[in-house]
């Protein structure tokens, strides 16, 4: 079973020091570490054609959407299998997958092998004049938190983790937020949800251990959809005591709904996010395609 780690050195503080030391132990694995932005994907897409059978991602979970969309554009869904090494600040991919977030657990997964099979969600958006197609693995967003990822301070990631999303939140709130249309058949004229902020999850995690989408299901062949219609700081307000409590959000506060395909869209510039990361501008339509990515969970 070749396996390729595709490691990113600048991943957060200690996990990646230790991840270090542990290299030497692991035996019969390949590395290829990161330089910039985007060599995660190049990388993965290199491993692919290198006839690697499984390709991890050894970092947070941009690294984990890099490697996803690198063996994409190496057409390699159907041989390659995909591992996670969680290194990152938040690690939502793993968490959802139960995936231990100790890298000598996370590794003996990954050797035994087993797989199990995902749905995989795509997003079609306009960028430099032409159609541009990613992938996703975990959740999505439009509004208020592609907006705070645009606001983060990276020096203050690297300080201060997850914090560093919420102090961009903070500020993401005083500003105009435009409105986020959400419909899965636009041109037949189906009814659109309006909100501030549209979350998106293939499993049932955002953001951590917030259970956002409690319906969600990684191979049910359907995206979940929550949106908000307000974002502001009474509604913040509102929905905090739950929040804290129970992780999840008030259902009165927001609408659902679930859906193979749907499209976001807003009348002003709206800023939409990928597994934690800034990708485009709206307007993007979602998919899904059902149990075509093999995982080793």
């Amino acid at each position: 079973m070749p396996i390729c780690i595709i490691f990113n050195p600048a991943a957060r503080g200690n996990k990646a020091r230790h991840f270090r030391h542990y290299l030497d132990e692991m035996g019969g694995a390949a590395f290829k570490a990161t330089a910039a932005p985007g060599d995660a994907r190049r990388l993965a897409a290199d491993a692919v054609g290198e006839s690697y059978d499984v390709v991890v991602a050894a970092g947070g979970d941009g690294t984990v959407n890099e490697v996803l969309n690198g063996i994409g554009d190496a057409g390699g869904f159907a041989r390659t299998r995909f591992g996670v090494l969680p290194l990152g600040t938040v690690n939502v991919f793993a968490r959802e997958l139960k995936i231990s977030l100790k890298i000598e657990n996370a590794w003996n997964v990954l050797q035994r092998g087993r797989e199990i099979a995902l749905d995989l969600p795509q997003v079609e958006f306009s960028q430099n004049g032409g159609v541009k197609k990613q992938f996703f693995i975990q959740l999505a967003g439009a509004g208020l938190d592609a907006r705070a990822i645009e606001l983060v301070v990276w020096s203050h990631k690297k300080k201060i983790g997850p914090l560093a999303y919420v102090i961009a939140g903070l500020k993401a709130l005083r500003e105009r937020k435009p409105k986020i249309r959400a419909s899965e058949n636009p041109a037949n004229g189906d009814p659109a949800f309006e909100g501030e902020l549209v979350l998106v999850g293939n499993g049932k995690l955002y953001g951590g251990p917030f259970d956002i989408f409690p319906q969600a299901d990684l191979n049910d062949g359907l995206l979940d959809v929550c949106v908000v219609p307000r974002t502001d700081f009474t509604t913040l307000v509102q929905c905090l005591p739950q929040f804290l409590v129970r992780q999840r959000l008030p259902e009165k506060l927001v609408k659902r709904f679930r859906a193979p395909r749907f499209e976001l869209s807003a009348e002003t510039a709206a800023a939409f996010q990928l597994d934690g990361e800034g990708i485009g501008r709206l307007p993007a339509t979602f998919s899904i395609a059902p149990e075509k990515l093999r995982v080793i969970a």
